[in-house]
């Protein structure tokens, strides 16, 4: 059924390899300027079919001219005649057979079966519409909500619930073929509407669509054998059912921070906080450029320091980044590689330590945390529709783990994408050039389970985020060991 909303569109058969799109927004932006150079090597391609068009229609004219003959007989009595028609069969016809059979421009159809075009796969498709599901499921988001700014057509609202369908996300995908019906008003999203309703239990909504749906085909067989199950379990369980048209409201910790929702208790313990100038305990490099250091939280304690890397810095950190990003991967202790899962999409890259601005910025952590650098990564991140990283710990577990998080926001987010703390309620949101500061691990080497965060979905923006962690070794003296767990 589904193939029967389908348009039909060019296809094209080309390598992508190694191109990801739709988990980091950058890389989404940079499809604009491709399809720019796309359609200029189309025109290109339809100036050439036009200029091959007009020679073979020019060869049919003339055949027209040269075979418009009431008396084929009278005419090929004479020798020439023949000889001319046989030619022109011969010469003629291998040419307008050439032509028809070949692009003037091959450089355009070289393209399209190179390497370097960058054209989104099935897959990108399919997770750009899992990231809106994702937004609709954590922001609690109607279709409405979503395309109030830019309308999706009949077609592409069907894609999008069939995705929320394959994966079970019924209430989702109901509402996706409901907007779909509104614009098509095609029959057979009333079986999908009915289908979905039933999987997701409101059996009565389903009872409604699938008989609506019998209107237009009565011969199904398969939907009146779903509507006898139907009616037969309503003898079995005649509890109410959950109602498919009102979006389910439970949500953990970490989505009602990501929605804003802040606990009383923690907004007042907020209050109480302060902001304050730092010179990271007396450095001289500080002491005539005091850093704005604000306190976020003081149990985990987390510090944001405000103005920490200069738009400049930023913009050499993205351009060193962008040729080098890959999607992000999950690293459980023992296991280098690491793994793409669903639970963080994002692009990032780890960075080499020695590069100028890398070292610069270096400095600056060092100066204001009094840690020692020698012992660190960067990974720069790029996240993509409706990208996140949801609760995790920075800890590994590992020898020479990760001591502190030096989290830097390289740009504002209009929407979404704050970093949350579900077990103590705390939501620090993206504030461009400014970074989030804590440990992962307490004194005494131990990991603090309170650190778990997340990073939301972004609603709109573009988020670029630079993570610096910091290791163990070569911490000895500056933040000495402790039998207790000692901030």
């Amino acid at each position: 059924m589904k193939e029967l909303l389908s348009v039909v569109t060019f296809v094209w058969i080309v390598s992508v390899a190694g191109h990801e799109f739709f988990s980091s927004m950058d890389q989404i932006m940079q499809l604009v300027e491709e399809e720019k150079k796309l359609l200029e090597h189309f025109s290109d391609f339809m100036d050439s079919e036009e200029e091959n068009f007009n020679i073979l229609k020019g060869y049919l004219q003339n055949s027209k001219l040269l075979s418009n003959s009431t008396n084929p007989e009278k005419i090929m009595n004479d020798p020439v005649a023949a000889y001319k028609l046989i030619r022109r069969l011969r010469n003629q016809w291998l040419l307008m057979e050439e032509y028809t059979q070949r692009s003037l421009n091959e450089d355009f159809k070289e393209l399209l079966h190179s390497d370097l075009l960058k054209i989104p796969t099935q897959e990108d498709l399919d997770g750009a519409a899992l990231g809106l599901i994702r937004l609709q499921e954590i922001y609690k988001l109607y279709p409405h909500n979503i395309t109030y700014k830019t309308p999706l057509s009949g077609d592409e609202a069907f894609d999008v619930g069939y995705v929320a369908y394959k994966h079970e996300k019924f209430q989702l995908a109901f509402h996706w073929f409901q907007y779909s019906l509104n614009v098509l008003g095609h029959p057979d999203l009333l079986y999908y509407l009915g289908s979905s309703a039933y999987k997701y239990g409101d059996r009565l909504v389903a009872i409604d669509f699938y008989l609506q749906f019998l209107d237009h085909v009565p011969t199904n067989e398969y939907v009146k054998n779903e509507l006898e199950e139907i009616y037969s379990s309503f003898y079995i369980d005649r509890y109410s059912d959950p109602d498919i048209y009102i979006l389910n409201t439970e949500s953990t910790e970490y989505e009602g921070l990501c929605r804003g929702e802040v606990d009383q208790r923690t907004y007042r313990r907020q209050r109480t906080l302060s902001c304050r100038y730092s010179t990271g305990g007396g450095n001289p490099r500080l002491i005539l450029a005091p850093l704005k250091e604000e306190i976020e939280w003081d149990e985990p304690r987390i510090i944001r320091y405000h103005d920490i890397i200069s738009d400049k810095e930023i913009e050499i950190l993205k351009n060193i980044s962008r040729p080098q990003l890959s999607r992000s991967k999950v690293y459980i202790a023992q296991d280098e590689e690491g793994a793409v899962i669903n639970n963080r999409v994002s692009q990032s890259v780890f960075l080499e330590e020695d590069d100028t601005v890398t070292v610069r910025i270096n400095q600056r952590i060092a100066d204001v945390t009094g840690l020692s650098m020698e012992k660190s990564e960067t990974l720069v991140q790029n996240y993509g529709i409706g990208g996140r990283y949801e609760p995790h710990h920075d800890f590994l577990d590992i020898e020479n783990d990760r001591i502190a998080t030096f989290l830097i926001y390289m740009s504002d987010v209009e929407k979404g994408g704050a970093t949350v703390f579900p077990d103590v309620g705390v939501a620090v949101q993206p504030i461009k050039g400014s970074a989030v500061f804590w440990y992962n691990l307490h004194k005494n080497g131990t990991a603090d389970l309170k650190t778990l965060h997340g990073g939301c979905p972004i609603i709109v923006g573009n988020k670029w985020v630079a993570n610096k962690w910091i290791h163990e070794f070569g911490q000895e003296f500056t933040r000495p060991c402790s039998l207790s767990d000692g901030k």
